[in-house]
Parts: structure tokens; sequence; C-alpha cells
């Protein structure tokens, strides 16, 4: 959020998602907005799941050009995608919802469900939305969140409470900057595994498991696990995003004429990334490193998520700790297994370090295991 966010202090020890004291709650008045794919399981199938990401990333991006690039908080979460702003800015960011869906619908083909969701509301029903401000890199942070409010918002969107209708034929958001030029990122060490897990329990106990996770993690895989490093970056000619990014950039023009100009500027990009030449200011060294940095691989938002690179022996074993924990009563999870990751970006400039990166699964990635996890909370309703 404008000032509530940007004023909070960043915390650099992703372990601390599970520390109360490094989150606040949302000041009165706040709206939540959040978004999904309907049927985003049968676009997989259909092998459309870049579109999806695309498509969870463009709300992010619509919001950060309207808002001039003040900080907020936003969450994205592989089919769609969450964010806190003040009242003052409720209305900007429901024209910007409305707007974002009808472009999806338009040059992506896909049915986005909006709401926009009043904090009172949320607090009315017994939750909160508290937010921390993980800093990834000391030029990109993101927000976590914790308090019950955003899985509650969730819920009430998906059952049709605070909509927002969609925009009329032909509007679209400002999306300057959302791309996708990198190629799917293969596993070095076995196994892309898309993981999501979500507290049934008081939240000292669901604050142990956490910690456990992230600490088998650590024990076997180096860097944590991180799906991204700059020797697996990879650039073809033309990008395989190139028809998405013609789409979301082409602003009044055709997306004829975008495509023509995104191959030239991309052509020149890949010449600089494969040669390593300078100019001016872009160091392609130094944009590839800081991308590493930046990426969003790893969040809380009323739970875990992740997608980290590790061997089938660790993936095994995080399953081994999710079950018991489920046997417990502790927690619900659902997990994927696939053998690549997808990157998603939004850069404002090439010249500064500030620009995000968002990894999902190739194969499905956290909607699959969003599916998974939603089976087993119907299998568990119905006994």
């Amino acid at each position: 959020m404008a000032g509530f966010y940007a004023e909070l202090p960043a915390f650099e020890a992703f372990e601390r998602v599970v520390d109360p004291s490094v989150f606040a709650s949302l000041p009165d008045g706040s709206v939540i907005g959040i978004s999904d794919i309907v049927e985003s399981t049968r676009a997989i199938a259909d092998g459309r799941y870049k579109a999806v990401n695309m498509a969870g990333a463009a709300l992010i991006s619509g919001m950060m050009n309207e808002l001039g690039h003040r900080e907020f908080a936003f969450v994205f979460g592989g089919d769609g995608a969450s964010f806190a702003v003040e009242a003052a800015d409720a209305g900007l960011a429901s024209d910007v919802m409305a707007r974002t869906a009808r472009w999806v619908a338009d040059d992506l083909g896909l049915d986005m469900r909006i709401a926009l969701v009043p904090v009172s509301a949320i607090r009315k029903a017994s939750h909160d939305v508290r937010v921390g401000r993980f800093a990834a890199s000391p030029s990109a942070s993101y927000a976590m969140f914790s308090g019950g409010g955003l899985a509650w918002a969730e819920a009430a969107m998906k059952a049709g409470q605070f909509s927002i209708p969609i925009a009329a034929a032909g509007a679209r958001p400002d999306l300057t900057g959302l791309s996708c030029r990198w190629e799917p990122l293969s596993s070095r060490r076995g196994v892309m595994l898309s993981l999501i897990v979500q507290r049934n329990a008081d939240i000292e106990t669901f604050a142990a498991l956490v910690l456990g996770l992230l600490a088998a993690i650590d024990d076997a895989e180096a860097g944590h696990g991180h799906p991204v490093n700059a020797d697996g970056l990879k650039y073809r000619w033309p990008p395989s995003g190139l028809e998405y990014e013609a789409r979301a950039s082409r602003g009044n023009h055709s997306v004829a004429r975008q495509r023509v100009a995104l191959a030239l500027k991309t052509l020149f990009a890949i010449i600089l990334f494969r040669t390593g030449w300078r100019v001016g200011r872009f160091v392609p060294e130094q944009y590839l490193q800081q991308s590493v940095l930046n990426t969003d691989y790893r969040k809380f938002d009323d739970g875990l998520r992740m997608t980290i690179d590790c061997a089938p022996q660790t993936a095994d074993r995080l399953q081994v700790l999710l079950d018991e924990a489920e046997e417990a009563g502790i927690a619900r999870y659902g997990m994927y297994r696939q053998a690549q990751a997808l990157m998603t970006c939004i850069v404002p400039s090439a010249l500064t370090d500030d620009h995000l990166h968002f990894v999902d699964g190739a194969g499905g990635g956290y909607a699959m295991a969003a599916a998974q996890l939603k089976a087993k909370l119907a299998a568990s309703a119905s006994h």
C-alpha cells in the first residue's frame, strides 16, 4: 500500500514468515483485490498454462502502472493474484480489475473471476489481513499475508460475493513491462516441485511445521532449492511467449504490428545476452544475476507456497513430513511434481534492478497443487 506498505520494515530471512512481529494489520478502510482463472485445470490440460500465468501477473502489472509504481502489497498465485490498497484507491482498483478481466477474455481467451473485498467484511467474519514485507533482494520485495483474511476473501469470491463486473469490450489495462520471454526452466536436481500448505491447527504448531519443511529443504538442497540460476535462463528467438507479450503491450496498435516490433527488440536482446555486450547502462550479466535474486519462488499467504528445484528424494521427504502433519491434523497440502518451471516477468525498465520475476511449475504447478488440496478438503468434509 502507498504509505502503510512502503513504511513496513522489510525482513530478509524467509523463515521469519512465521514470526508474528513482522506482520501488521491493514489500516481500516482497506480493500482486498482478488482474482483467479475459472477452469484453470482445463486450460492447463490444453497446454495453456503460460497464458494462465500471464493472466495472473497481468493484474499486478496493471495495478503497478495505474499506481505510478507506488509500492503496494500483492501476491502472485499462478492462476490468479491478490493485492491490498487503501480506501482512496478502491475505485482505481475496481477499474483496473474490470479492464484486466476484459483483456484476459479478449486476448487470452480465459475467464477471470474478480472481486474487491472490504477488509471490514473480513474482520466482521472474525478474520484479519496482516501484511509483512519480505526483501528477496535489496531491490525487490514481496508481500506476505497472514491472519486468515486472504483465504476467507478467496472463498467468498468463489461463492459469488463481492464480484466486479467485467469492463466493456475493447477495454484494456496498461500492461507496460509485462513479459514472458524466458524459456521454461529445466530442473537441475530432478524435480520442479510446486507446493501449497494450509494451516489446520494453532499458529504455533503450524509455524513449527513450516520451519521443519524449510530446514529439510536447506539440509538437502543448496540455495534453498532456488529454481533459477543465471546459466539456466535461456532465451530463444523468437521467444515462445512473444504472442502473449505482443497482446499485453500493443496499446492502441494492432497485434501484428506489435509482433514485428517485439521481434526486432527481442532479436537485439538475444544478441546482447549471448555476446555479453554492454549497451549504455545495460549490463547483461548484471541483469541475469539480478533476475535470480529478485525471483518470487517462496511466499506465505495464509499458508506456505513455493516452487523449488529439488532432488526426488527431497520431494519424497517433504511428502512424508506433510503426510504426518495431515495425519496429526496440523495442515493440509497439495503437491505437484514436474520437470520444468515457468517464469513470468514485470520489467518496468531493463536499466534498473527492480524487475520482478514470478515462478510457477510448467506442468500446472500451483493450480494442480491447489486442485489436489481442494480434493482432499472435499473428501474430508464428506466424512
